[in-house]
């Protein structure tokens, strides 16, 4: 049996996970909050939060508009990922489901500004492993009924998605590849990374005051 490649197939494979790459960022840079706000003249980056995102959305626009942005940002999640798992195997779906997260937080279409990447993200970890989607939303719901918070509750489910994944990728704790652990430390950062302003917030809000 052959297991050797080509200069052409390897060129050839190199092409196709460029090509999902930049197939997925694109996809993820589409931003239906922000579409569906300039269609009812509204600007998200300029109203709420600031965020052209599913909770944003639904704050400026209405609870409807709210959630049928969360539900378009999921799929656009769970699109490349579920299409590049079928075309070209499970590395690719990996990295596409990076790609999109990424379109998604900075999208060129607004100007490298883009939404935090919850719903999209959720998406993403839907198609690669459903039951790892079923253990973050349980315990979402359970953290918003404690702080009531989705900006505090993303924070801390993805601290929680960040460490478990480093934690089993280093003791294999639960049965699964090790590059999928640490893939999901790699997405939970990203989702940090873009609510820094929010955990920034949070520290102050909990900081002791000076002269108490």
């Amino acid at each position: 049996m052959r297991t050797e490649l080509s200069e052409g197939e390897f060129a050839l494979g190199v092409l196709s996970f460029l090509g999902v790459g930049v197939v997925s960022f694109v996809i993820g840079s589409l931003n239906p909050a922000a579409t569906f706000a300039r269609l009812l003249g509204k600007d998200l980056r300029s109203s709420g939060s600031g965020n052209p995102g599913a909770t944003n959305a639904g704050r400026v626009l209405g609870a409807g508009w709210g959630v049928g942005v969360l539900v378009l940002d999921v799929l656009k999640g769970w699109v490349p990922v579920f299409a590049s798992d079928r075309l070209l195997g499970w590395y690719a779906a990996l990295f596409a489901g990076v790609c999109v997260v990424l379109g998604h937080m900075f999208s060129p279409f607004l100007r490298g500004r883009g939404g935090k990447g919850v719903a999209t993200t959720f998406g993403v970890i839907l198609a690669a492993q459903p039951w790892v989607a079923l253990a973050v939303l349980i315990a979402f719901a359970v953290i918003f009924a404690l702080v009531r918070s989705v900006g505090r509750t993303s924070i801390i489910v993805s601290v929680l998605l960040a460490v478990g994944g480093g934690l089993n990728g280093m003791f294999h704790v639960v049965p699964m590849p090790p590059y999928f652990s640490w893939w999901l430390v790699v997405i939970g950062m990203l989702v940090l990374h873009r609510h820094r302003s929010n955990i920034e917030a949070w520290l102050r809000s909990i900081r002791p005051h000076r002269g108490e």
